[in-house]
């Protein structure tokens, strides 16, 4: 068990690499979206490099970083088998679920994109892009408070943060509305 802390470190620096890829990725998707309502050259100069940097970033640093982290995680769990006995783990493994479960629809909206099928307003895809910051409060809150039962109250946080997030864009949207460089 003397390199459990370290098989612990890759692990968090592979959600952290993980993450920002989730956090970036939309992004890159709003840019893509709003690039193909311009008028030509810029359309097609600008989606072609936006395809080249969300598959840069989507299989050289998100998707790696997806697999070494459950791998780490799971080695994690076999080095220290009673985490799996402890409620809030119970929980937190269900919110990787709903992490994976986004990471997959991101994948989609990816391999859409790549074909130039636009299913999604950019303004969907900003509501869209705050649901891994959801799922990293609740994990980052379950690990530190190691608290199944005080989860409700971190639930009602989430909604609450999900709200001020809402509330972001739409301040955002309008401040955009009245001056496009933003």
């Amino acid at each position: 068990m003397e390199y459990y802390n370290y098989i612990k470190a890759l692990h968090l620096i592979f959600v952290i690499t993980w993450f920002a890829g989730l956090f970036y990725i939309p992004r890159l998707f709003i840019y893509h979206i709003e690039a193909a309502e311009k008028p030509e050259p810029d359309k097609s100069i600008l989606i072609d490099q936006l395809k080249i940097m969300t598959r840069r970033l989507w299989f050289i640093i998100t998707w790696p970083s997806a697999i070494l982290a459950t791998l780490f995680a799971v080695w994690l769990l076999l080095l220290a088998p009673v985490w799996l006995q402890m409620p809030w783990m119970h929980v937190k493994l269900a919110f990787v679920v709903l992490l994976f479960a986004y990471h997959f629809k991101s994948h989609q909206i990816f391999r859409q994109l790549q074909r130039d099928k636009i299913t999604w307003s950019s303004n969907q895809m900003r509501l869209w892009n705050e649901g891994s910051t959801l799922i990293l409060f609740a994990v980052i809150f379950l690990v530190i408070l190691r608290d199944a039962l005080n989860w409700i109250y971190g639930v009602l946080g989430i909604f609450l943060l999900a709200g001020m997030l809402m509330l972001g864009i739409r301040v955002y949207k309008r401040l955009r509305s009245k001056n496009p460089e933003l």
